[in-house]
């Protein structure tokens, strides 16, 4: 009911996005170096019980960055990977995707590699998805989703990459769009940027024109 006393601040208008906003790091340090991300715990001035500020340790996983590719058909239909995650104990349905770890290349190239090394197709064009933070309490990964439509097979010549590891027996599969959002819906479908990408795909689907071109 409104006009009630909350404890939290409200804010009644603007536009609903995002901000950047950076509080007081007192100290940063390593707690582990991996392959690809580092824990790092920070000591951040945060406001305490009492109005004073209060030097808070926060560990999180310093990410590069992930993207994702979402590659639709003529049909309406989405290509789909299957592939063995270890930490969740899982084989997941994906969508073609990669961590950003050749520095200096711009998301959207990383999407066609991925799109071609772990599919075997390339994409004409090209458009801005989805951008998200998955797991923003304790990893600064950042995802970010393009469509990729007008494909073409390419053959091994023109892949040119060795499956080694997880990717040795990853299984593809043409999804129609609405199979792929009811797998979502129903808790089937449970890799993140699958998720929110068969869902934005499907939200934006008969106005594809509004998505803005990838650069």
């Amino acid at each position: 009911m409104t006009g009630e006393p909350t404890p939290f601040q409200a804010e009644t208008s603007g536009e609903l996005t995002d901000r950047p906003e950076v509080w007081e790091v007192e100290r940063s340090s390593e707690a582990y170096r991996g392959a690809k991300t580092t824990t790092r715990v920070d000591r951040v001035h945060m406001p305490g019980s009492g109005g004073e500020d209060e030097v808070v340790a926060r560990e999180y996983l310093d990410h590069p960055g992930a993207v994702g590719a979402l590659a639709l058909d003529e049909y309406g239909r989405v290509l789909m990977v299957s592939q063995y995650r270890h930490p969740v104990a899982h084989r997941l349905w994906e969508l073609p995707a990669g961590v950003r770890d050749e520095e200096g290349e711009p998301p959207v190239l990383t999407a066609q590699r991925e799109l071609r090394e772990e599919a075997g197709f390339a994409a004409e064009d090209w458009y801005e998805l989805a951008d998200f933070f998955p797991s923003p309490g304790f990893s600064s990964e950042r995802i970010q989703v393009f469509l990729g439509r007008g494909l073409t097979r390419l053959d091994e010549a023109e892949i040119g990459f060795d499956r080694i590891h997880e990717e040795t027996d990853m299984v593809l599969r043409w999804v129609p769009l609405q199979e792929a959002v009811e797998a979502a819906l129903d808790g089937r479908l449970r890799n993140g940027a699958a998720v929110v990408g068969v869902l934005a795909a499907n939200a934006a689907r008969g106005s594809l024109a509004s998505l803005r071109p990838a650069r």
